[in-house]
């Protein structure tokens, strides 16, 4: 049987949006495309990145987390690439309008419903792991966070004691 190398590869051509955001965000999404462009070239997919405003930057530009012109972009698009949101700069404006708000509004938009954390136990890092070699060899968790309601999608409100 032939390595799994030599098996033909289906090549993807990808539209993808880059949604950079606050921060650290930028930077790193700047490492990220050029990982995926390394992995485009050596495998022979095209990606054709595409960057909008989205989150405190977008605030600053057009007054809104989640521009419309950014969510149509989201929906157009095969796949979308998210960069930290937020900072201190914008916890002063209105709850409606952080960008947090954004984020929610673009998972309820795209029926986004979890969060999914792959973890994977990395050859080179057994010998660090508690677990004994043996068991430490296969390891593979998913965390599945459900994000379909409360915070998320529930009535969002702000209550006070006015007695103190």
């Amino acid at each position: 049987m032939a390595p799994a190398r030599d098996k033909i590869m289906t090549i993807q051509n990808k539209k993808i949006v880059l949604l950079p955001g606050d921060g650290i965000g930028p930077e790193i999404m700047r490492t990220a495309v050029r990982v995926l462009k390394e992995c485009a070239m050596e495998f022979g997919h095209e990606f054709n990145f595409t960057e909008f405003p989205f989150g405190g930057c977008a605030i600053d530009a057009t007054g809104e987390p989640l521009p419309a012109e950014t969510l149509a972009a989201c929906k157009a698009a095969d796949a979308i690439l998210l960069g930290a949101i937020g900072g201190p700069k914008w916890d002063a404006v209105p709850l409606a309008k952080r960008p947090e708000t954004g984020l929610l509004a673009l998972r309820k938009a795209l029926g986004l419903y979890i969060n999914l954390r792959p973890i994977d136990l990395h050859a080179p890092l057994r010998g660090l792991s508690p677990l004994r070699a043996d068991r430490a060899s296969d390891v593979h968790i998913d965390f599945v966070r459900e994000l379909a309601g409360d915070v998320y999608f529930g009535e969002h409100r702000l209550e006070s004691d006015p007695s103190g």
